[in-house]
């Protein structure tokens, strides 16, 4: 279990992290999102103690890092895919990770091949790719079999397949029992990892919930519905107070979308007005419009998009709003 009371960092006059407060529990993923320059790598710093609080705690099973007997036994990180030197081996850098920690060279061939690095094993580290080294530092941080994981973006680098496979590696780890916390740029990828969400903005916490409850608390139910009787049904549907838009559907037949709606509410009202339905599907927000809808404000930087009009995004170009580190 990572415990986090009352985290706060500054940098001279800048606060990175601000009364941060929240608990990642085993058993699931964690997803740690927030805009760029939110806190989140300061904050896993200072859980694995590379940078000191300016006020708060950060424990790891109960106790901060520094206090861990045998750290690499108890919690694995990934923050730098890249801090390897260049010249080691993979397999010499691993050999050495366990020879510091009193491990058994048994284990570098066991993580080896859990992370699919085995045939190159033997190369130089400063030749891999990014998705290699990503691999790699999955490999350095499960060297200990630890209880509690932390990883920084770590699909950056990985192709595809590569990508599913760390979703289903990470979630088997969390069903294992372990602690797994999360930091992703990927949105799309996160909702499909993560069961849990600690979301940060400018240093401070914005939400701490399920994944399903952050997308509802920021998303208006709606339901998306086609009719050869599309104005008989809207009628009705505006009639009974429903907000209604039309869009585009499949075929050239227009839908209706209506907002603050069950399928269970349009499916009676149509079928007890004789009306033929070829389409009634429930519509949920996504992460990334949940994300964007609860974090706009906490963004650091704003650029105008492409037709804007100037000013619009923040008085147009890119424009620093303050914010964490």
């Amino acid at each position: 279990m990572i415990e986090v009371r009352g985290l706060t960092k500054t940098f001279g006059s800048t606060k990175a992290v601000e009364d941060l407060t929240f608990t990642v529990k085993p058993g699931s993923v964690t997803g740690f999102l927030g805009p760029n320059g939110a806190g989140k790598s300061t904050t896993m710093r200072m859980i694995l103690g590379l940078d000191r609080p300016t006020s708060g705690t950060a424990l790891i099973e109960g106790v901060p890092y520094r206090e861990l007997e045998r750290p690499l036994h108890t919690v694995g990180a990934l923050l730098d895919a890249k801090w390897v030197h260049p010249n080691r081996t993979a397999k010499a850098h691993l050999q050495w990770m366990a020879a510091a920690n009193s491990l058994p060279k048994s284990r570098v061939d066991e993580v080896l091949r859990l992370v699919g690095l085995t045939e190159v094993a033997g190369k130089k580290a400063g030749g891999f790719s990014l998705g290699m080294s990503q691999r790699l530092g999955l490999a350095g941080a499960l060297l200990g079999d630890p209880k509690v994981l932390l990883f920084d973006e770590p699909v950056n680098g990985l192709d595809p397949e590569g990508i599913v496979w760390i979703r289903k590696f990470m979630q088997s780890l969390a069903a294992e029992g372990r602690t797994v916390l999360v930091s992703s740029h990927l949105l799309s990828e996160m909702s499909l990892t993560a069961e849990h969400l600690i979301v940060i903005g400018r240093g401070r916490l914005i939400a701490d919930t399920s994944v399903k409850e952050f997308v509802d608390r920021a998303s208006e139910s709606s339901v998306r519905v086609r009719s050869p009787q599309l104005d008989a049904l809207r009628g009705l549907l505006t009639a009974r107070g429903f907000a209604v838009s039309e869009e585009a559907g499949d075929d050239h037949e227009s839908a209706l979308l209506v907002s603050g709606a069950r399928t269970d509410d349009v499916g009676a009202l149509a079928g007890s007005n004789g009306i033929v339905l070829h389409e009634l599907s429930s519509q949920r927000g996504s992460l990334e419009d949940a994300f964007m809808k609860l974090t706009g404000d906490e963004v650091q930087y704003h650029a105008q998009i492409a037709g804007e009009p100037a000013g619009a995004a923040q008085n147009g170009g890119a424009q620093k709003t303050g914010g964490a580190l």
